[in-house]
This record gives structure tokens, C-alpha cells and sequence, in this order.
């Protein structure tokens, strides 16, 4: 790959995008472009074919979307729906129009039915009933990894999907609200650790099981696939290893140093039951991840301490 190719990074400044942004720049690719939220609104499809073809990118990676976990996506069902079809659909179809030979599509591991069996192959996708509490992010996804499949089939594009498990990490968002598991945990222990070693409440029953990826590391992915054509339209991109949301919890309250007990509020969903991903198609063309978690999670803290800003929302 020719490190002077221009591409488009969609989302540069948000968890993936920004650590796809300095994973390729370390790499020596130097014709790097993005884009904040207040300058161009991929919602907007006029706006997006105006800057696409005023800038002309060669390639395409889309880490933009609107995220949260289960309680946004529970709240705001309409917005996560609609909101990520309109941005992934005015950048695939401006990008396949304007003749944009690569685009690397960015997903989640919730496009797979609730309770395919374990680990989860990229076979399985559309072949039951999604995850009530976050189906309306999970169909905008699929519906955005068919189109890269159409368009592959259809004009033999190198229009490729990455279906990440659960990603955390440095500029990770911190938000209560919004946030998703692994950093709401680091925001509450280290909360509760400043409040005399209070008791930290968590959701659920601590028994769902699931797969944490650092952010770094999928950024690795997506250079691997930026640098190689792959012959299959999706890959599952993951560590193939998961633990309870109940060692989770006990490895970050290990990492920060908080003294006080867990409380677990069965009251509240836990979710899918497990999400584990087969990641032997990535494996077997050469992509593996390199950060154990432990240590993803201290670096994750370190920079939660050095950024108030990661206290709030992130905005793609």
C-alpha cells in the first residue's frame, strides 16, 4: 500500500477513529483527512458528496457512528436507528458514485442474533432474532455491512465490513449516561475509590459473558485490512477469549485500587448472555491481537486520569 494514498477517516476523533488515525500515521501515512462533527455533518448526504468530491479520497474507512450502550440505545431507539443509516448510507453510496475503490466498514458484534451459538461466526448473521436492547443499532449496522456485500458482489469492489467485539480504550467515552460497560466501571470504581471506598452498584447479575478488545488493536485490524484484500466481504475481529462481567469488574476494581464491595442490581438487563466471537477467518490471514486486557485496562485508566475531558460525552 502506498503510504501517500489519501484516505477519509470518518469519526477521527472519536475512540476508533482516533486510534486508527495515529496507528496509520506511526505507519508512515501521511495523507491523512477527517473531519469534526461541526464541520461536516454526515448526516447531511449534500454536505457529504460536497466534500467527498471536492476532496477526492481513494479510501474510505468509516469508524463514525452513534453509540452508547444499553440504556441509550433503550432510550433513544429512533436515533440510533436512523442516525447511523443516514451516515453510513451517504458515505457508501457517495464513495461507490464518486468511484472510491476501498472502504472499510466498521460494525459491532451485536449484528448477530441473540442466542446464536458461541463463538460467533460471520455465518450466523440474519439467522435469528437480535438482542432486544440494542436491535435498533445492530439493524442500522447490518444493514450497512449488506451494502458493502452488495456492492462487492455487484461491481467487485474492495468494499469490505470489520465486525469488532467489544471495544474499550484510551479516548474511550467516560459518560454514565451513555457510556458502555468497561468505561463506566473505570469511571464508578475510581468515583467510588476518591468517596472513601464506597460501595459501587452495578447492573445486572454479573453473569452475562463478554469479549473486550483494546482500541489499538482493532485500529491494527484495520490497517491489516487497509494493506491487503481480503477475499470475504466481513470478518469478525476480536481477542477469541471473554470472561464475566463479574471478573471484569473485579479486574478493574483490582487496577484502580478500590477497597469497597460490589453490589450487583439484578433488577437491571443483563443482556445478551454471551457474546464471544470466532475470529479464526482473521487468525488464518495472519491478524492477532496483542494487548491482554489487564493491561489494556491500566492503560485505559492512565488516561482517564490525565483527561477531564473524557469525564464527558464523546461527540462523532
Amino acid at each position: 500500500m502506498n503510504t501517500n494514498k489519501k484516505i477519509y477517516i470518518a469519526g477521527h476523533r472519536g475512540m476508533v477513529g482516533s486510534a486508527i488515525w495515529r496507528t496509520l500515521s506511526a505507519k508512515g501515512y501521511d495523507n491523512l483527512i477527517g473531519r469534526t462533527s461541526a464541520e461536516l455533518d454526515l448526516k447531511n448526504q449534500q454536505a457529504v458528496i460536497d466534500f467527498l468530491t471536492t476532496e477526492k479520497p481513494e479510501i474510505i474507512i468509516d469508524a463514525a457512528a452513534k453509540v452508547g450502550g444499553i440504556l441509550a440505545n433503550n432510550d433513544f431507539p429512533y436515533q440510533f436507528l436512523m442516525e447511523n443509516m443516514q451516515i453510513q448510507n451517504n458515505l457508501i453510496s457517495s464513495a461507490l458514485n464518486l468511484g472510491v475503490e476501498k472502504f472499510i466498514f466498521l460494525g459491532s458484534s451485536c449484528i448477530y442474533p441473540k442466542l446464536a451459538p458461541q463463538p460467533l461466526k460471520e455465518e450466523y448473521l440474519l439467522t435469528d432474532a437480535l438482542e432486544p436492547t440494542n436491535e435498533w443499532y445492530a439493524i442500522a449496522k447490518i444493514s450497512g455491512v449488506k451494502t458493502c456485500e452488495a456492492i462487492r458482489k455487484q461491481f467487485g469492489k474492495d468494499y469490505v465490513s470489520l465486525m469488532p467485539t467489544n471495544l474499550y480504550g484510551t479516548h474511550d467515552n467516560f459518560d454514565l449516561t451513555s457510556s458502555h460497560v468497561l468505561p463506566a466501571m473505570i469511571r464508578k470504581f475510581h468515583e467510588a475509590k476518591l468517596n472513601n471506598n464506597a460501595t459501587v452498584s452495578l447492573w445486572g447479575s454479573g453473569t452475562p459473558m463478554r469479549e473486550f478488545l483494546f482500541v489499538d488493536d482493532m485500529a491494527q485490524a484495520v490497517m491489516f485490512a487497509l494493506e491487503n484484500r481480503l477475499p470475504e466481504h466481513l470478518y469478525n475481529v476480536g481477542t477469541g477469549e471473554d470472561l464475566t462481567i463479574k471478573n471484569l469488574a473485579e479486574t478493574i476494581q483490582k487496577v484502580i485500587d478500590h477497597k469497597g464491595t460490589i453490589e450487583w442490581d439484578s433488577t437491571k438487563p443483563d443482556g445478551t448472555p454471551r457474546k464471544l466471537m470466532d475470529i479464526s477467518k482473521m487468525h488464518s490471514l495472519g491478524w492477532k491481537h496483542k494487548v491482554a486486557l489487564e493491561e489494556g485496562i491500566r492503560k485505559t485508566y492512565k488516561w482517564f486520569l490525565e483527561n477531564s475531558e473524557s469525564y464527558k460525552a464523546i461527540k462523532l
